[in-house]
């Protein structure tokens, strides 16, 4: 099962967040880029999100907020704004790259 399916079937809220998060381990050093065109890649320590572009880590709380609104959605998030969380813009491209956000 893909992790789209996985994550949109979980009655357990914990356990959609634990499956986003260990993706997120294993694509961590992948670039990516943001809806603006820039380059970034990410490294996971911890519950924190260090991108490349930032001084600040985003949290693995921020990350659940985003997955929270992405369900909410239904994957039809229509920009990183949309995602209302800190870091939006990094996660927004991750998370199509996932195949959670459908690209417009």
């Amino acid at each position: 099962m893909e992790l789209r399916e996985r994550i949109f079937q979980e009655t357990e809220r914990e356990k959609a967040q634990d499956y986003l998060w260990n993706e997120l381990v294993l694509l961590q050093s992948q670039t990516f880029r943001t809806v603006k065109g820039l380059e970034y890649t990410y490294q996971i320590r911890g519950n924190e999100m260090f991108v490349s572009r930032k001084t600040k880590s985003i949290t693995k709380a921020s990350v659940d907020l985003a997955l929270e609104k992405i369900i909410e959605l239904s994957g039809e998030v229509a920009g990183p704004k949309k995602l209302k969380c800190f870091g939006a813009s990094y996660l927004y491209p991750i998370f199509i790259e996932m195949g959670l956000i459908k690209s417009s």
